[in-house]
């Protein structure tokens, strides 16, 4: 059992290195450390003074602490390599000399007013290159430091080695995090962090701009509260499936998915979501990003479209269409007095009268596909029950139309859209699938409303319109991407199922609680 009354060297030493390595976990100042570090080796070592030098850039040095001696207070040139300072700080070199008035490798130690120093034990403050600094110790009388002594030195160094190596990798994170904290908080798009169980970590400047939440807010609390239902009700699933199985649904691509405001407002918006593994954690990033306005300006274009659709077909119907019917009543009275009056050429007329009659049902027919009439007239049944009628007559095939329960859809904008998304899904049967036959089916529920096209066709895999619509774009080409933005134009989801051989499954589907739509 150790003395503790024991005053040896190898005791001392001990002790005033167990007194600096505390200072250092008790993460005191540096300068403090030095001078702790110099004021042990000054009374542990019996020296007359200690120092502790820092290199600097260049060829230039500090005096970071000093015991029993003035230092310079200005950075100072590295002396001539003949210099024992010099030789120190330019090397990884240890140097003990009893007596340096004698001593053949130094002309003088290399420290103002450091004439009549005799003794002198220095070791190099380790670097990853070249020495971080020194820790010399003299004596104005010759002295013998012996190997523990050295050691003792070489032990204070390495622990300001480490210390000031520690200090300066904090120094450059803390640098480094600020300028992330810098990026995160002046882009544009919103950046929102979370843990494995859903926790938020992290919530940068644009996402309190676009949730109406401070960080302090939300930080700690579950990403579901940025979520309307049903995706609220749904994320804890989603992500134990994810723990459990290991299947990606959105992690790795971006989707549209709507977001909820602190003053529970929703809003359409952009995610984008990836996962890093950390050494000691699993943590999810998203980008966010409110497309409020450009869901906006896409209605208006296609506000712009059917206005100009409504215009052509109006046009084609009311002006061309009467026109063809006045022409081909005046082509009928002519050919049959013609005939009455046995004038030659009144075959000839009545089977231009017949060719003007047939222009004009092609015309009304025209009119009608770009304006669906029975939309405003006798609702979306009777507009997608003519649909399945005309499909019929026009490809060829058996399609049907079939009617669950008995509430309509009043809202014009809607029944357009769902005319328009039947009225697509039936023409890629047809000149893509190959189909035979195809079924329209329009349920109504308490709380949705679903349209429904199956067909026959050939099918193809399956597809996930969870993403951008550049990810499906080459299905049927521009279609599908115009029947996904109808659907999502009504706060409607669009699916599309098919398998090879056995046909393709659209399905629209509107919840009722959804807000109305705005009108377009």
């Amino acid at each position: 059992m150790p003395n503790p009354h024991d005053t040896s060297p190898i005791s001392a030493h001990a002790t005033a290195l167990q007194r600096v390595t505390q200072h250092a976990l008790a993460h005191v100042p540096v300068a403090a450390l030095h001078e702790e570090a110099a004021r042990a080796a000054r009374q542990v070592l019996g020296a007359d003074g200690c120092g502790c030098f820092e290199r600097m850039t260049g060829d230039q040095f500090v005096v970071r602490a000093a015991q029993g001696w003035t230092p310079p207070v200005e950075p100072m040139h590295i002396p001539e390599a003949a210099s024992l300072l010099g030789t120190v700080l330019t090397t990884q070199q240890a140097i003990r000399s009893d007596d340096l008035t004698t001593d053949p490798r130094f002309s003088d130690i290399g420290l103002p007013g450091s004439h009549d120093v005799h003794s002198v034990l220095a070791v190099a403050v380790p670097g990853k290159k070249t020495p971080r600094g020194a820790l010399i110790a003299f004596c104005k009388q010759t002295k013998a430091f012996d190997d523990a002594d050295l050691l003792f030195l070489h032990a204070l160094a390495s622990i300001l080695a480490n210390v000031m190596e520690w200090r300066s990798a904090e120094a450059a994170r803390q640098v480094s995090e600020a300028q992330v904290h810098a990026i995160l908080d002046t882009t544009v798009d919103g950046i929102i962090s979370i843990d494995a169980k859903g926790l938020i970590i992290a919530f940068n400047k644009a996402a309190e701009r676009i949730f109406g939440y401070e960080a302090a807010e939300v930080i700690g609390q579950k990403i579901d509260i940025l979520m309307p239902d049903p995706y609220r009700s749904e994320h804890d699933g989603y992500l134990e499936s994810y723990h459990t199985t290991g299947r990606r649904k959105i992690i790795g691509i971006g989707r549209e998915v709507t977001g909820k405001r602190k003053d529970d407002s929703t809003f359409p918006m952009y995610l984008g979501v990836s996962e890093v593994n950390l050494p000691d954690q699993l943590i999810f990033t998203g980008l966010v990003r409110d497309i409020t306005e450009q869901r906006r300006l896409e209605k208006e274009v296609l506000r712009v479209t059917e206005e100009e659709r409504r215009r052509i077909g109006q046009d084609l119907h009311d002006g061309l269409g009467q026109m063809l019917t006045g022409t081909g009543l005046i082509a009928s009275n002519v050919a049959r007095r013609l005939k009455r009056q046995e004038v030659a050429g009144a075959d000839e007329v009545a089977e231009v009268a017949e060719m003007v009659k047939d222009a004009d049902q092609y015309a009304r027919s025209l009119a009608r596909g770009l304006v669906p009439v029975e939309v405003e007239q006798g609702g979306l049944e009777g507009a997608l029950e003519r649909l399945a009628r005309n499909a019929q007559r026009l490809f060829g095939i058996a399609c049907a139309f079939h009617l669950r329960g008995t509430d309509s859809v009043t809202d014009t904008t809607i029944a357009m859209h769902l005319y328009r998304i039947a009225q697509e899904s039936v023409s890629n049967a047809v000149r893509h699938g190959k189909a035979s036959a195809v079924t329209i089916s329009l349920y109504h529920t308490d709380t949705y409303i679903r349209l429904r096209v199956e067909d026959n066709g050939e099918g193809f895999k399956s597809i996930s319109l969870d993403g951008p619509p550049e990810s499906y774009s080459d299905l049927h080409g521009m279609g599908v991407r115009i029947m996904h933005y109808r659907a999502r134009i009504i706060g409607a989801t669009l699916d599309i199922q098919g398998t090879l051989g056995t046909g393709t499954t659209v399905t629209c589907t509107l919840r009722r609680q959804n807000p109305s739509p705005e009108t377009v």
